[in-house]
């Protein structure tokens, strides 16, 4: 997959405070071939958008960062990256079951559950993108969840079976680097229908809430920048960026 003669390298660590965090210091001491990946087994303080804490019982779950070095991406695009990371787990998650939609802005739900949390890092360079960490936090075999998260869901909780950890990471890169792929490939239109098709609650009135209240509203579409549009009862529509708005569920 990667855009150099190198492939993609494997790193596994025993704990890591954050995946992000721990890929971010390795590559000011090597730039890794792109579409390597840094995964650990324990994961002590997870991040996940705007200071969120993720939970993940050691050893049951899949905690992992990837770094594209995604330059040929406009910086007022690099929602495609998320785009794309989304995608690719809804893919692989569909190899085991069934009701996996992605919430706006990245989290993947199974029904109204959320399975997939994730934290795309750009770095910027001008007008571009000059790399990209994008860390997945997968719930894959937990059995039971203790933190106060308010609708966490696992794979095995929703089918009852166990998973082989490195099978259902092998699964998703495979998809990634696809996705990837077609990114390279200025596919940038089929990869957002893909999406707008995959979202949480795309079809009908739901509830939601921003700063001035709760409020009934559709999806509209989404920005190429990633600005989620919404449409009210009386056709007006509103704009949001990322943590402005809440699904109220």
């Amino acid at each position: 997959m990667s855009t150099s003669d190198e492939s993609p390298r494997i790193i596994k660590l025993r704990e890591a405070r954050s995946t992000n965090s721990s890929l971010r210091e390795w590559l000011q001491l090597e730039r890794l071939p792109e579409g390597s990946v840094l995964l650990t087994d324990c994961q002590t303080a997870g991040r996940g958008q705007v200071g969120n804490v993720w939970e993940a019982e050691p050893g049951k779950n899949l905690t992992f960062s990837v770094v594209l070095y995604p330059t040929c991406i406009l910086a007022n695009e690099q929602f495609l990256i998320s785009q794309i990371a989304a995608l690719s787990v809804k893919q692989t998650l569909e190899a085991y079951t069934t009701d996996i939609r992605v919430k706006w802005p990245n989290d993947i739900y199974w029904k109204d559950k959320k399975i997939c949390g994730m934290l795309i890092e750009n770095d910027l360079a001008g007008r571009t993108i000059y790399d990209s960490i994008i860390g997945i936090g997968l719930n894959i075999n937990q059995q039971l969840f203790r933190s106060d998260a308010p609708n966490p869901v696992s794979l095995t909780q929703i089918t009852g079976e166990t998973y082989d950890l490195e099978e259902v990471l092998d699964r998703f890169l495979s998809c990634f680097y696809d996705n990837y792929l077609l990114l390279l490939q200025e596919q940038q239109e089929e990869i957002r229908q893909a999406y707008d098709a995959a979202l949480y609650r795309r079809e009908g009135f739901h509830p939601y809430q921003d700063e001035t209240g709760r409020f009934e509203a559709r999806i509209h579409h989404i920005e190429p920048d990633g600005h989620l549009v919404l449409q009210l009862p009386d056709g007006s529509l509103r704009s949001y960026a990322f943590k402005e708005v809440a699904v109220v569920h």
